[in-house]
């Protein structure tokens, strides 16, 4: 067993989400987005961190890491979970961040994510994006679609991850996992290679350039499912992302296939559980409509938020009203939610009258 092996346990038994570890620190894990020690290691030498992140990975991996001094793999401990693994080096020496796959993927249902989202399985074609800041849970939304879809319906999906972190086992479907760095140089190559793969969803873990966004705008274009993530906070924002990647000289052309293709955005959020023993997920939901087509085709972002307030029967929610319901249920920490919302003072009722609103 390797040395490492020990903390992946520990991190799996207390519920935390991801390990850390850097040179004269003890090893260290969030645990409900708390940063906190874990007892019983010394501080890491560069000597000892060293020792520990090189004996679990291959001899190709060692060499990358060496030549480029930064390392991104999944790792599998058996019957405990899959890590996906970020090795680096910073001005004390090596360090590494690991953050925690669940072996077994939950439903929709089991996230209490809203149900419309269950409803994106049933296109057959478009854009489907899942965003949000890191550590929001946007793998987790995003291996529920995937699931729905594969006890659903028999078609093939092609995932393209960096690295592959869900491993979904086929049910009616067909399910290739691909691997930037293994299986394919890049997301755009991934992307080139899907369409001549005969998919009828495909997966892009993360649309990070522009290469990767025209070749997934043009992949809803010719009539694949394409689901990917953006790390953006918001649907007016994400659509602002898509289009100012491109060069002005382009953007008209790029609204027009995004008004044509877009059937979704889901953007997330992770607040502190009002029990303080985990967190709650707020959402987003901006769903297709002509109006939206319109909009995203004028470039009028301004009305996106009377959209989606006007869509509320086909489930669509702004991110302020996901989180004050979340409050009204009494399921998340107000004081965290007044600190995330954007209309804070539709917040202020819900903070204890001993607290006063936090400076912001």
């Amino acid at each position: 067993m390797a040395k490492l092996d020990q903390l992946f346990v520990r991190l799996k038994e207390t519920g935390g989400s991801d390990l850390h570890m850097v040179v004269g620190e003890m090893p260290k894990m969030r645990i409900h987005g708390t940063i906190g020690d874990i007892d019983g290691f010394e501080p890491f030498t560069e000597a000892s961190i060293h020792d520990w992140l090189c004996e679990i990975l291959k001899p190709d991996q060692l060499e990358s890491y060496t030549r480029d001094r930064d390392l991104d793999f999944a790792y599998s401990l058996e019957g405990v979970a899959r890590f996906r693994c970020n090795f680096f080096h910073q001005s004390g020496g090596p360090a590494a961040v690991f953050r925690i796959i669940p072996e077994r993927i939950k439903a929709l249902s089991e996230l209490n994510l809203p149900p419309v989202l269950g409803t994106l399985a049933d296109y057959e074609r478009g854009l489907i994006l899942v965003t949000g800041p890191t550590g929001s849970g946007k793998s987790t939304t995003l291996a529920a679609i995937i699931n729905e879809l594969n006890i659903r319906f028999a078609k093939h999906i092609v995932t393209i991850e960096d690295p592959v972190e869900f491993v979904h086992k086929p049910n009616k479907a067909i399910i290739t996992h691909r691997e930037v760095g293994q299986h394919c140089t890049s997301f755009d190559t991934g992307l080139r290679a899907a369409v001549r793969q005969d998919p009828d969803v495909i997966l892009v873990g993360e649309m990070r350039d522009l290469e990767t966004i025209r070749l997934a705008l043009t992949a809803a274009e010719m009539g694949f499912l394409v689901l990917g993530t953006l790390h953006t906070n918001s649907a007016a924002k994400t659509i602002d992302r898509i289009v100012d990647v491109f060069p002005a000289s382009q953007q008209t052309a790029v609204r027009g296939m995004l008004a044509g293709s877009l059937v979704a955005i889901v953007s997330q959020l992770l607040v502190k559980s009002a029990d303080g023993k985990g967190r709650a997920c707020a959402n987003e939901i901006l769903i297709s409509s002509p109006a939206l087509a319109n909009s995203v085709r004028e470039g009028n972002m301004n009305m996106i938020k009377s959209i989606i307030q006007g869509g509320g029967s086909k489930g669509m929610q702004l991110m302020d009203d996901a989180l004050e319901k979340l409050c009204i249920a009494g399921k998340a920490d107000p004081q965290d939610v007044y600190m995330k919302a954007t209309e804070k003072a539709r917040f202020q009722r819900f903070l204890t009258p001993t607290a006063a609103a936090p400076a912001v």
